[in-house]
């Protein structure tokens, strides 16, 4: 599996989603089986490129390569600035947002609402391809199967923005209207693939290794992107490869294991927003880890009041050895959390 010039180890991608794949869960991801992970969506409003938010989801250090950054915008040539902002602070690929359905986002007709607006679309992806080609940067695509249900033009979109250059597309099998009701469909994957030479990526509802497996059959696609279904069970990547190589279930993860991997995102998190900010944004973490655990949601309405990283920390390390003296394998595992892709643009 390539993209571009990079290799990658497997098929098996961590989809961009806001407040979530900051660098400590792309890092916790990839170390627990997944083979590439695509940033927070940036934005390209070069007024919020200063703010702490944005300097945040900009910061790659210390995380293997290839760097891919989401970058999310309207304007072709601020678009074409943020992309070369985000390859000077080590950005290796580029990847459009196309795919976002959050109001927030699409009230501005950025995100999934550029494809109702194709030739604007095509104006962004040329101009991203352009200010990337000399610097040798791929630029990939994500976007969703339409605006709505009687308007899917991905396969038209799909097409024109591989005669523009984009070295890969991913496609979350839902239209804008569906947000992320339903069930993702990917027929449409599957037209998108076989009109196309450069990879494309099949993303939505793949929550565990069966679904996997028939995804990648029934759309011939080159790769899966997964984004709910690693919101508290990151190892679902090393559970899906086991089983695509195997054709057999891993079984659950040591609670010990889950405890360790636990406290090292939550150090890491804490590093990178500092207590105040990392307490507080870690507590979604913490409690898509626990929720489908036994005492899971009186730990996690505990664990919310907590204010000092060594307070949470040492609650989640209690929480954890208590469970593995009566379930040395994590009994329960967690259900996917409400949000997807992205849920909001922001500085």
């Amino acid at each position: 599996m390539n993209i571009g010039p990079f290799a990658l180890p497997n098929r098996l991608f961590v989809a961009p989603m806001a407040g979530v794949t900051d660098r400590p869960f792309r890092q916790l991801c990839r170390r627990l089986g997944a083979g590439y992970a695509v940033s927070e969506m940036v934005t390209s409003k070069r007024e919020l490129w200063n703010s702490l938010k944005t300097s945040r989801r900009a910061d790659h250090s210390g995380e293997p390569g290839p760097v891919a950054v989401q970058i999310a915008g309207v304007d072709p040539a601020e678009m074409a600035d943020a992309a070369r902002y985000n390859i000077d602070r080590g950005a290796q690929i580029i990847d459009i947002n196309m795919g976002c359905p959050a109001k927030k986002v699409c009230n501005v007709w950025a995100g999934s609402a550029l494809m109702k607006n194709e030739p604007l679309a095509l104006a962004i992806v040329e101009a991203v391809v352009a200010a990337c080609a000399p610097r040798g940067v791929p630029v990939t695509l994500k976007m969703r199967t339409g605006w709505r249900a009687d308007e899917r033009n991905a396969l038209a979109l799909a097409r024109a923005a591989e005669a523009a250059g984009i070295a890969l597309l991913t496609i979350h099998g839902r239209t804008r209207e569906q947000g992320y009701k339903g069930q993702a469909e990917h027929q449409t994957v599957a037209a998108v693939k076989a009109a196309l030479t450069i990879p494309v990526v099949a993303n939505g509802d793949i929550d565990n290794p069966g679904r996997a497996l028939q995804v990648l059959q029934q759309t011939g696609a080159d790769a899966l992107m997964i984004g709910r279904a690693a919101q508290g069970r990151p190892w679902i990547f090393r559970e899906i490869t086991h089983y695509l190589a195997t054709g057999e279930h891993l079984p659950p993860p040591a609670t010990h294991e889950v405890r360790a991997w636990l406290v090292e995102h939550l150090h890491d998190h804490h590093a990178l927003y500092g207590e105040f900010a990392g307490v507080r944004s870690a507590r979604k973490h913490i409690g898509w880890a626990v929720r489908s655990l036994p005492g899971g949601e009186a730990f996690r309405a505990a664990m919310n009041t907590l204010e000092s990283a060594d307070a949470q920390v040492r609650a989640v390390q209690t929480f954890f050895d208590e469970l593995a003296e009566q379930h040395p394998l994590l009994p329960l595992l967690p259900v996917a959390a409400a949000n997807d892709d992205c849920t909001a643009l922001s500085a």
